[in-house]
C-alpha cells in the first residue's frame, strides 16, 4: 500500500438504473472513465470525502447510505474506499473543467467493455 498518499474516496452514484462516472481529463494508468473520486483530506472520513468529490466534481448533491468496500489499487497501491451514495439534488456537470472532460449517466448495457458510456445529464 501507498502510505506516503492519502486514501481515496470513490461515490458510486445509481438513479434511475444508471451509475454516474466521470472521464479524467488526464487518464490514470489505464482508466480514464471511473467513480467520482478524490483523496481524503486529513481529518475527513470516506464518507465525507466521497461526497465533497462528488460536488466538486460534477455539481450534485448526495448523501453517502453504505460503505461497498475497501482495496488496496493493484495499479497505484492507494487505499481504495467504495461508497454507495444516495442522490439528492442537482445535475451533473463539469464541475471541474481542469480535472474532467466529461460526465455521462451510463446504464449496465453501456458499461460492458466494448461500449463507450453514451453522454447524458440529468
Amino acid at each position: 500500500m501507498d502510505s506516503e498518499r492519502p486514501p481515496i474516496a470513490a461515490a458510486i452514484i445509481v438513479e434511475a438504473q444508471r451509475v454516474l462516472l466521470v472521464r479524467r481529463r488526464i487518464a490514470e494508468g489505464t482508466l480514464s472513465w471511473q467513480f467520482p473520486a478524490g483523496a481524503l483530506n486529513p481529518g475527513e472520513t470516506p464518507a465525507a470525502a466521497a461526497v465533497r468529490e462528488t460536488w466538486e466534481e460534477t455539481g450534485l448533491t448526495v448523501k453517502a447510505s453504505t460503505v461497498i468496500g475497501e482495496r488496496t489499487h493493484p495499479a497505484t497501491g492507494r487505499q481504495m474506499h467504495y461508497i454507495a451514495c444516495e442522490f439528492i439534488v442537482g445535475t451533473a456537470t463539469v464541475a471541474d473543467p481542469d480535472e474532467l472532460d466529461a460526465i455521462a449517466w451510463c446504464d449496465q448495457v453501456e458499461l460492458q467493455p466494448a461500449s463507450r458510456p453514451a453522454y447524458s445529464s440529468r
